[in-house]
């Protein structure tokens, strides 16, 4: 757990690598700010330290309307040895405390509702519900400061089913209204446009170069310094573009029709991104081992793609291919199968369009067309199955199920020790031996040290 003593340094320096990690409760002024807030630092004895938002408004402050912990980045990343707390964290923030109950969700993750509490109250100092509620209102109060909804859509967006139910969290979570914070309206136009914070740094043309090397025609591009892609959301198509904007910032341009769950999609694009990772911590946990000792890449993120789906896809037509070889069937497969959306941009292939079709499209041996329609077929009866499960088809084997979660899912603890780029980028560390220390201390960032390798050969 972070200290109060680097607490206070991190604020006083106003260090954005923290931002998110903790949050600053001024008890002359009962507000709660963002180590990177520019007023003016509050005397160490008025000050107390939170580690999400959600447990200082529980102690009573109220969030700073300067700072905005709103757009912190996602809290708690630095417990990373907290595995469970994670899941937990990432499954509410997809709905899981909004579509089922909390003991459905701790059935989920294998542990007691019992548990699940005191691991919340430990770590977050709120109850599982608290939390999620209180992103719900977090993200409801950056649509009101940045975009033009209505406070009806703001509600629907975030997440409530009812107008009254919004101003009611709003004001106990807050301490604030809805309108004490929409100052002004602007007009509402197709193109959502919002800030995404992360912490630095971000190896964003590390990233770029990565996707570029592997985006397909119509899904996902690079243009310049700007990401962007197709999705289907809650059976609603769009697309987004990512640009930065400053060195702890990105500008998120979003076209998508949905009336509800856009706090959800939101978070499954940061997902996506991984902007919640603490790169300081990873870094030093890095730099610590022998493999990276003054040679980690600063910055280097998992460049994720939609779901574990699309991941087990490209996985499956890219074993034993170079990576242009694996991207020339995949956009055979996505120009026979894509669903079209606006202009030239396409859907990825839905499990039901490849368990329909013989594939012939794609020129690979049957026995690959065979897994992957297997594998459609699967994920079409357990949608929400885990990639591991996989396992039983024919033609999936370990690094499939590793290369899924890794990107599919932006699993933080992948170690591809198979993949033949990983074996290259060993094998200029044999002579002393790290080889057989690949996998020590490098838990639970061994994605990151397994993307590490991958760019020390060029990405």
């Amino acid at each position: 757990m972070l200290s109060a003593t680097i607490c206070q340094q991190a604020r006083l320096a106003r260090d954005a690598r923290f931002d998110g990690l903790f949050f600053t409760a001024v008890s002359s002024t009962g507000i709660y700010c963002r180590p990177i807030c520019p007023a003016r630092a509050p005397a160490e004895q008025h000050v107390s330290y939170y580690f999400s938002a959600a447990a200082a408004s529980a102690a009573g402050f109220r969030p700073c309307l300067r700072c905005r912990p709103d757009s912190a980045p996602g809290s708690a990343a630095w417990q990373g040895t907290q595995t469970t707390l994670q899941r937990a964290l990432r499954l509410i923030d997809e709905g899981a405390l909004q579509q089922h109950s909390q003991a459905e969700l701790s059935q989920r993750l294998g542990i007691s509702e019992r548990y699940l509490r005191k691991l919340f109250q430990q770590q977050l100092g709120v109850a599982p519900k608290q939390y999620a509620l209180m992103q719900q209102v977090l993200f409801a109060k950056k649509l009101l400061h940045e975009t033009a909804f209505p406070v009806s859509a703001v509600a629907f967006q975030s997440g409530f089913n009812s107008l009254r139910r919004f101003n009611d969290a709003f004001k106990q979570q807050l301490q604030l209204t809805p309108a004490s914070i929409r100052r002004h309206r602007g007009t509402i136009g197709e193109v959502i446009e919002l800030e995404l914070s992360y912490r630095p740094p971000l190896a964003w043309q590390r990233m770029l170069d990565f996707w570029q090397q592997r985006t397909l025609d119509g899904i996902d591009w690079v243009d310049g310094q700007t990401y962007g892609r197709t999705f289907s959301w809650q059976q609603q198509a769009g697309w987004f573009d990512i640009t930065p904007r400053t060195n702890s910032s990105l500008i998120l341009k979003l076209n998508w029709p949905g009336k509800q769950g856009l706090f959800h999609l939101v978070q499954h694009l940061r997902r996506l991104l991984d902007l919640d990772a603490n790169m300081l911590q990873i870094e030093q946990q890095l730099q610590n081992h022998p493999l990276f000792t003054d040679k980690v890449i600063s910055g280097l993120r998992i460049p994720g793609v939609w779901n574990s789906w699309e991941a087990g896809v490209r996985a499956v037509l890219g074993q034993q291919v170079s990576v242009a070889g694996a991207r020339t069937q995949l956009n055979r497969l996505v120009e026979a199968l894509g669903q079209a959306v606006a202009g030239d941009k396409k859907l990825f292939p839905t499990p039901a369009a490849v368990a329909q079709s013989e594939l012939q499209m794609i020129k690979v041996p049957q026995a690959r067309r065979d897994t992957l329609k297997a594998l459609a077929d699967f994920v079409l009866q357990q949608p929400d199955a885990a990639p591991e499960l996989w396992q039983q088809i024919k033609g999936i084997g370990p690094w499939t199920i590793s290369y899924a979660r890794l990107r599919g899912l932006s699993d933080s603890d992948i170690w591809l020790g198979g993949d033949l780029g990983v074996q290259k980028a060993l094998a200029k560390h044999a002579d002393n031996g790290s080889v057989a220390l690949a996998h020590s201390n490098l838990a639970p960032w061994r994605s990151y040290a397994t993307f590490q390798l991958w760019f020390s050969l060029g990405g």
